[in-house]
């Protein structure tokens, strides 16, 4: 990062910077502006971009959509996906994975949906928070770091003076050519996979003739894919095989004559955009340089065979929300926000190499390779048996969990609280909650509620008669727990089975995360 100081005006001093405001710089900003925190975005472009470039979410993504205020909105733009199905040439099922909605859980496993409908919603909610400051058609040209913050030079696109806004916390979410990360001098880890498609977003004249649908088929003639892209709306993408010229690949004629392998043609569709895009597999070696950041995109790309890009991005945006916050508040050290990197990039990196391992799956283009992977899979008798959407993500061993002494993960720690569970009991709100079927008197009586307390931890004692308190001492029952320090995320701190252990679990919270916080004698 630069070391000189811009000759530019100098703002007020903001809490967080957050350069980008795609769905991941906007989920950022709004939780951080939510929570009281002065936010303000640098956008290069003038006007939202129209037009979707991912188009799925997840359940865990919809959960903190929800919390950034839009929950109510996700169905005016989003419809849910039944199932998502690897095919061959000939339409034989190779792969399916299972989306339909469980009615436990109050979000989908897997929403497709219209990208631009969602920003219009993030971006109306944004405007409705006072704190929140969003500069729009402003080019990023400069960051310099200090121990206390950092100070970006901007340029209007309009032209006119530089300006220098100055912040506490500076968050790049500004895409995989990231000028953040690029002035932080981190380095990419490239998995080597990178492909060029086209991708062909359509309205169709009757949404009836294409209905929605997840299908990638591994034609080595022509890997393509077919997907819904929210209500209305629906995408096709295509690959450019190997000796094809990238110019004729790409035009307008071309992606008509794609198009119409799926019976798509001028007389049925509007095609609304074709881009060629390549994708990458790569993740950033550094989240964090003192006091820069990096979500989304800027820290991690891959393959969009998972539909996990935005999503990633998304729950990068929760977990760092809370964790600045935090920091802001003088409840933790500023060393919380290494468990952001040492959480997420893990959890990105193995989303990642589903991806790819998906991409590889489909983008086969040797005949003879391709029959033998067709007749393996299509044998087995699992093939066109729904798999779960999600493989458990475990546990990293580096984060914001209890720990045994070893580091390794206490059992339970790092688990999600299930949606049915959170539904029922009401949210569990922004900040750590201790919940616990014993009487607190002891922990009271130890001090260690009050040192908790001042890392904005909660206490809700669950009482019998209580139908919430009820399902979740039965969860509790369910992991041989009578206590939980759930985190902002709702996903499990650490377990206790007797008080002496939950005092261990409130003793190593304020110790190893908050020792600044220390009673003094």
């Amino acid at each position: 990062m630069s070391a000189a100081p811009p000759q530019a005006s100098e703002e007020a001093l903001a809490d967080v910077l957050v350069v980008g405001f795609g769905p991941v710089g906007q989920v950022l900003s709004i939780l951080l502006a939510q929570r009281g925190r002065q936010v303000t975005v640098v956008e290069r472009w003038p006007r939202p971009y129209p037009m979707p470039r991912a188009v799925a979410f997840d359940a865990d993504a919809a959960r903190i959509l929800d919390a950034a205020g839009v929950g109510p909105y996700l169905s005016t733009f989003g419809e849910p996906s039944e199932d998502y199905v690897v095919a061959d040439a000939a339409g034989r099922t190779l792969l399916r994975i299972g989306l339909g909605h469980d009615p436990a859980h109050r979000w989908p496993v897997s929403t497709s949906m219209y990208q631009p409908g969602l920003e219009e919603a993030l971006a109306e909610r944004a405007a409705r928070i006072p704190n929140l400051r969003l500069l729009r058609g402003h080019e990023a040209v400069r960051l310099t770091a200090r121990d206390t913050g950092a100070d970006l030079t901007v340029r209007s696109t309009g032209g006119g003076p530089e300006r220098v806004l100055r912040a506490r916390w500076v968050v790049g979410c500004d895409g995989a050519n990231s000028m953040v990360r690029e002035a932080m001098g981190a380095t990419l880890s490239d998995r080597g996979f990178a492909l060029d498609w086209m991708a062909c977003d359509v309205t169709p004249h009757r949404a009836a003739d294409f209905p929605p649908c997840n299908v990638q088929i591994a034609d080595p003639a022509r890997p393509r894919v077919a997907v819904s892209a929210g209500p209305g709306h629906r995408r096709w993408e295509f690959m450019r095989l190997p000796g094809e010229s990238s110019e004729a690949f790409g035009t307008a004629e071309n992606a008509w004559r794609l198009l119409g392998l799926f019976g798509v043609d001028p007389g049925n569709a509007t095609l609304e955009r074709h881009a060629v895009y390549t994708f990458t597999a790569r993740n950033s070696d550094c989240w964090r340089s003192g006091r820069v950041l990096l979500a989304g995109d800027a820290a991690h790309q891959m393959p969009p065979f998972a539909g996990q890009g935005m999503c990633s991005g998304i729950r990068d945006a929760g977990d760092l929300a809370w964790k600045l916050d935090r920091v802001l508040d003088r409840a933790a050290r500023a060393e919380l926000l290494d468990s952001y990197q040492a959480e997420r990039r893990p959890h990105a990196q193995e989303s990642i190499d589903r991806s790819v391992a998906l991409g590889q799956l489909i983008c086969m283009t040797d005949p003879v390779a391709t029959a033998h992977r067709d007749t393996a899979m299509a044998a087995r008798p699992d093939a066109d048996a729904a798999r779960p959407a999600q493989p458990g993500i475990r546990t990293p061993d580096g984060g914001l969990y209890h720990r045994r002494d070893d580091g390794t993960a206490c059992p339970g720690a790092g688990l999600q609280v299930p949606p049915s569970v959170l539904g029922a009991a009401g949210h569990l709100g922004p900040d750590p909650v201790l919940l616990t079927v014993d009487d607190p008197a002891a922990l009271l009586g130890s001090g260690l509620l009050e040192r908790a307390a001042r890392w904005r931890l909660r206490l809700r004692q669950l009482r019998s008669g209580d139908a919430a308190d009820e399902l979740l001492r039965s969860w509790l029952g369910s992991l041989g727990a009578t206590a939980a320090v759930i985190r902002p995320d709702c996903r499990v701190y650490g377990l206790a089975r007797r008080p002496a252990e939950t005092e261990a679990l409130l003793r190593e919270l304020a110790d190893r995360y908050a020792p600044s916080l220390e009673p003094t004698a």
